[in-house]
């Protein structure tokens, strides 16, 4: 039997040459970006975007090091945004899942239907604004930033679905036999052998929000810029660096304007949103070969 199920060395090779290729190809775009956001601008507009750069420059960092405080208090918004409301949203979502999932619940057919409802037809951005602004008063608060994105009819049937299938019935039976809450189970038992859908759940809920710039841009002000996530502010970096550079013409003639280097800014201001967030797959991946060992219905 284990002759069967013995890779052969041409075959292990080809595999081992497939998945090299497949790395290279995450891995050679992310070094490109970082090799052009140290190129001079000089160097750029005479060769373009190179991996020979003539020049090497760290004019966009030293000028993203100037902005230092307005992107640091960013990078603190969008760390706690993140961390906050990646919580929240599970908690959320895995609690509406595993109600969903309990056959004995009398109203599972019409939540359902309910939740599955948004996943075809959207209620609109006005009537969200409206429900946010005017209802709920989120306007220049950080949970502005966290509810709107905290809970999706997607997540839901995904965890709902995995609870059906996953977690086995005897175990929440045995559980109510020994006389744990449901509120117990839940916390105590379902949610610690459900670390694999919680981990890629918490994975897509934590690039949604380290991702998000447009609901800063719907419910934060000018007047509270210190609300303002590290998206938004690159964003506006971007877009005023942009916005000198076509002026520069208009300009009196000893403006450094015309000397931005705004295309070397583009992939540093690249390189700042994707490191911090590519961090944090280690951790992730620790909780997906942890969640996948746990899990079985013991004799």
């Amino acid at each position: 039997m284990e002759r069967f199920n013995r890779v052969s060395i041409p075959t292990n090779i080809i595999f081992t040459l497939v998945f090299i290729v497949l790395a290279l190809m995450c891995v050679i775009p992310l070094l490109f970006v970082a090799i052009i956001s140290l190129s001079s601008s000089e160097s750029i507009q005479k060769i373009g975007y190179s991996f020979f750069p003539k020049q090497w420059s760290f004019d966009s960092y030293t000028y993203l090091w100037h902005e230092r405080r307005s992107i640091g208090s960013a990078i603190f918004v969008s760390i706690f945004v993140t961390v906050a409301g990646t919580i929240i949203g599970l908690f959320l979502n895995a609690a509406m899942g595993y109600v969903l999932s309990r056959p004995t619940f009398k109203l599972k057919k019409f939540f359902t239907i309910y939740i599955f409802i948004p996943m075809l037809f959207g209620g609109g951005l006005v009537p969200s604004y409206l429900v946010n602004t005017q209802m709920l008063h989120l306007t220049n608060t950080y949970w502005a930033l966290i509810l709107p994105l905290a809970v999706s009819s997607f997540y839901i049937i995904i965890i709902r679905t995995f609870f059906q299938t996953t977690v086995p019935d005897s175990v929440i039976e045995s559980a109510k036999i020994d006389g744990a809450s449901q509120l117990r189970i839940f916390f105590n038992i379902v949610l610690p052998i459900s670390l694999p859908v919680l981990a890629t759940i918490g994975l897509f809920l934590s690039f949604g929000y380290w991702n998000d710039w447009f609901t800063a841009l719907l419910y934060i002000q000018s007047s509270h810029q210190d609300l303002y996530p590290l998206q938004y502010v690159l964003i506006s970096i971007e877009k005023n660096m942009e916005f000198l550079s076509r002026s520069a013409q208009y300009l009196s003639a000893g403006s450094s304007t015309a000397e931005l280097p705004t295309e070397s800014m583009r992939m540093a201001i690249v390189m700042l949103v994707v490191v911090p967030i590519a961090l944090s797959y280690p951790f992730f991946q620790r909780y997906f070969i942890s969640g996948l060992t746990i899990g079985a219905v013991k004799g």
